[in-house]
């Protein structure tokens, strides 16, 4: 059974509902925000101004729907922390999104002067990290990534954040779709998905909620009940039970259909939400750089699709504080009497 600190369980709190389930929406992207725009100016880097006004942009148009906002440090944050209700939960990333390729596997880390300690000074609800993992990579690249997430968790733990990690396959050298691109892998392979969030459940790594990729790829994902779906239903259940704490689905760039679809699989397998972003808005991304045409369609189909996803949450998702790590009394604040405030730890 798990048993929250009172940090982690108050952050947990402020990035869901208030009903516990989670409708977060992720601005924290950069190379699939900064690439296409770098394309269409025919530059090498994308301008500053203009990353960070679409992220602001998204801010602004995404958050009455949403219970949490992924932030990031680069631009999200100096440009759109004010535009931000308090009301919402507040989630910052801390990986930087330039991995390392190696012949071995992916290698992940921090973005530079930043930190879990900066995160906890701003404000922050919770620490998101991205981690890729394959469960065959190079013995050297898994030790490196387990140990970069062990370290997050560890911090975490002092400065009483919760965690939230996002697992995420990516192709090998000796895969014929290799690609640098935030993309789903084409070829993935169940058990590699499976696999990974099975290590990573393990209690030395600190993860709190997880957010999670679909066990196929989205375009094999029927949709429950649809053609075969009872078998697509049984790795989803899997990866729940393995996953042993709150989770959430991440969209990868799917489509709004196919995520849809996603999601009616997750929360059969009890998952307590969705954190996404370019099945939200990336139909309107693709109106760079019309910016009266990003905020009507933010304002319209965007906001569809988030009320839809939301209502299909609220019939189906499973609330975080009810997942069975937490017992048959559920997340609750402990101790609660007087002895709080001597067994809380200070930093």
């Amino acid at each position: 059974m798990i048993q929250l600190s009172p940090g982690k369980l108050w952050g947990m709190r402020r990035m869901a509902d208030p009903d516990g389930r989670f409708k977060m929406t992720a601005v924290d992207q950069r190379p699939p925000i900064k690439d296409p725009i770098a394309r269409h100016y025919a530059v090498a880097e994308a301008p500053y101004a203009d990353v960070a006004k679409f992220k602001a942009l998204l801010i602004e148009m995404l958050q009455p729907d949403s219970s949490a906002m992924l932030l990031d440090p680069h631009y999200a944050i100096p440009r759109g922390i004010d535009i931000m209700s308090p009301q919402k939960g507040l989630i910052v990333t801390l990986e930087d999104s330039r991995f390392r390729e190696t012949e071995g596997g992916r290698l992940s880390s921090q973005i530079d002067d930043w930190s879990v300690a900066k995160i906890k000074r701003l404000g922050g609800d919770a620490v998101k990290v991205l981690a890729w993992y394959r469960p065959d990579a190079d013995e050297g690249t898994n030790r490196h990534q387990k140990d970069f997430v062990m370290q997050i968790g560890d911090a975490c733990r002092r400065f009483d954040l919760p965690f939230l990690l996002e697992l995420l396959i990516y192709p090998l050298a000796s895969d014929g779709d290799r690609t640098t691109d935030y993309v789903e892998m084409r070829g993935k392979k169940s058990d590699d998905v499976l696999k990974s969030v099975e290590e990573f459940a393990r209690p030395g790594y600190g993860v709190d909620l997880f957010k999670l990729e679909s066990p196929l790829n989205a375009r094999f994902v029927p949709g429950v009940g649809g053609e075969d779906w009872e078998a697509v239903q049984e790795l989803f259940d899997e990866m729940g039970r393995l996953a042993g704490r709150p989770w959430v689905m991440l969209s990868a760039g799917a489509g709004k259909n196919e995520f849809r679809n996603i999601l009616t699989h997750a929360y059969r397998a009890g998952a307590s939400g969705y954190l996404a972003g370019r099945a939200i808005w990336l139909d309107a991304f693709a109106h760079f750089p019309d910016w009266e045409r990003m905020r009507a369609e933010l304002a319209g189909g965007a906001a569809a699709y988030m009320r839809d996803i939301n209502a299909l949450t609220d019939a189906e998702a499973t609330p975080w504080t009810s997942h069975e790590c937490f017992g048959r009394s559920g997340a609750s604040f402990q101790p609660r009497d007087e002895s709080f405030r001597h067994s809380y730890d200070g930093l």
